[in-house]
Formats: C-alpha cells, structure tokens, sequence
C-alpha cells in the first residue's frame, strides 16, 4: 500500500516516475533524471556527477562535483531532446525553463497519453497471460471450475483498478501541463 491506503505496482510507480520527467510550465529536478553525461569516458547519471536544484519554479541549477564535468553536463543537455537552454558561468550551469507554448503544452499533453495508453497495453497483456494460467491450472485439475472464476473475477477487479489509477495520474499531469 501506498500513502493513499490502495495498492500499487511496478507499473504505477514506473509510470510515476515516466510523468515526473514530462516537462510542465515549472521547474522540476526531476527533469533531468534521465540525462546521462560523458564523464572521464563512461556514461554517467547526472545525479552522480552533480547535485540539482530547482531554486525557483522557473531555473535550474546544476552544481557539478567536479568543475572538470561542467563542460559535460551542458553538452548533454544541448543534445538532449529537452529543448533547454544551459549557462555556464564556470562555477555552476543555470537553465531557466521558459513558459511553454500551448502549441507545446497539446503536444506534452497527447504525449502523456500515447505513454499511458502503452501501460494500459501492459496492463492488459498481464491480465491476459493471469487468464491463461488459470484455464491451464483448470484443465489439469490444479483448482477448481470455482477457483478459476474467483481468479478470473479477481484479475478483472485488479486491471480495472489499475488502469482507473493510471487515468486519474494522466488527469493530473494533463491538468499540470496545461496550466499556465
């Protein structure tokens, strides 16, 4: 259980954690959470290489601990997909994020849903593949003809469960995107 009181699984706190890195009207540390940086060679999390804040709802500060990662960092964030412009002053990289568009905020926002609707499908392959288990373990003989309904009704409760969580999550974040 969650600090809500209802259940939660793997695919809930994944797609959690997708949404967190979909860019809104603010600043979030979690934005960068996917960004990996050229470091002495290796590809390295940018959480390992520097520490980041959201000092304002409109900039990002990335403090490296090691000045030498600077020069990294803000080349990984250029060529991210992010649309973020890094300044460098030698001791810290600053990145305001600018307002969005709402020609941008429709496109976050149906991008919000294409990623939703792939979790969905997960969630429906799973229920598909507890469905099949039961009919197997039925036909040898393994549960009975009301074990395999209980079941059957069970994985049915849990899928609508979850996908009515994941809706609500895409309300929240859409809501989220589109306010200016």
């Amino acid at each position: 259980p969650n600090s809500e009181g209802a259940r939660t699984t793997p695919s809930v706190v994944a797609f959690k954690k997708d949404l967190s890195h979909v860019r809104t009207g603010r600043a979030s540390v979690h934005l960068l959470d996917g960004l990996m940086v050229e470091y002495y060679g290796s590809r390295t999390p940018l959480n390992q290489v520097a520490q980041v804040n959201a000092p304002e709802p409109t900039l990002l500060v990335i403090q490296p601990y090691d000045k030498t990662a600077l020069t990294a960092i803000e080349r990984a964030i250029h060529t991210s997909d992010l649309g973020l412009s890094p300044q460098n002053d030698g001791k810290l990289i600053r990145i305001p994020v600018p307002p969005l568009t709402e020609e941008r905020r429709r496109e976050l926002a149906k991008h919000v849903k294409k990623v939703a609707e792939d979790y969905r499908v997960s969630m429906r392959s799973h229920r598909r593949d507890g469905l099949e288990m039961l009919k197997e373990l039925e036909k040898d003989k393994s549960i009975t003809q009301d074990d395999h309904r209980l079941g059957h009704d069970k994985i049915e409760a849990l899928t609508k469960e979850f996908i009515e969580r994941l809706d609500k999550l895409v309300k929240a974040k859409e809501d989220e995107i589109m306010a200016v």
